[in-house]
């Protein structure tokens, strides 16, 4: 296993939090001149540590616990009814794996996404700068998941593959296919893809106790939330 005892960790400012209204939040970062490797990655993703381009954070605010991470054990994951409707719905989609990288044609999507769906977040305007210190700039055991409909570009699931994981980074899509709810189904794509892998995990980032936005997550059963310490299961 791979050893944090030499790893040094700094924490924020208080900040206002991304997810909780009129809530301060502190980020605790592993030190950026740390090299990342798969196996130090996987063994901070066990512990809820999460990735955003070259940067290795978890929450750390002060008297709060909101920000609970979780994944899912894959291989007893059962699609639910509304799971399987999605699933069979999206089953004309094509999906390739590339390279994190620079195109035209990503980031175009990538902005649209960002200015349609994400006008009060912290990521609005979108830029190509941003885009890319956020996805671009990623391990070599991150790729870029394209799903396509007759060549056309409609989302990018961003993925790390970790030691017995995946870990899904983010996901962006064409707002014009709202209909085939999108976010979802490359979750339950992401979830198949890690079964057929033979991992035991895809990790979900952070389930936020009191934010709708992240509501979601929770419907993909059975869930592990790491509390205190612990994973434990939610049926």
């Amino acid at each position: 296993m791979t050893s944090l005892k030499n790893i040094k960790f700094y924490a924020t400012q208080p900040h206002s939090c991304s997810y909780l209204s009129g809530k301060d939040a502190t980020t605790l970062f592993m030190d950026p001149e740390k090299p990342l490797s798969q196996a130090l990655y996987s063994r901070l993703a066990d512990i809820g540590f999460r990735r955003s381009g070259h940067h290795i954070y978890r929450p750390h605010c002060s008297g709060c616990k909101a920000c609970i991470p979780a994944r899912i054990p894959v291989s007893e994951f059962s699609l639910s009814r509304s799971q399987k409707r999605n699933w069979q719905k999206n089953q004309d989609i094509d999906i390739t794996e590339h390279t994190p990288e620079f195109s035209h044609e990503v980031y175009g999507l990538y902005e649209r996404y960002i200015r349609s769906q994400h006008k009060d977040g912290d990521m609005f305007p979108p830029s190509v700068e941003q885009f890319t210190g956020f996805l671009v700039d990623s391990p070599d055991y991150c790729c870029f998941y394209q799903l396509r409909i007759n060549g056309q570009l409609i989302a990018v699931a961003v993925t790390d593959r970790l030691k017995d994981s995946l870990s899904a980074i983010y996901t962006f899509y064409d707002p014009d296919h709202g209909k085939r709810s999108l976010g979802r189904y490359c979750i339950l794509w992401q979830i198949m893809k890690a079964r057929q892998l033979g991992l035991k995990y895809l990790h979900l980032g952070y389930w936020v106790k009191g934010c709708r936005k992240m509501d979601y997550k929770i419907d993909y059963k059975p869930m592990e939330l790491l509390i205190n310490n612990h994973w434990s299961r939610l049926i």
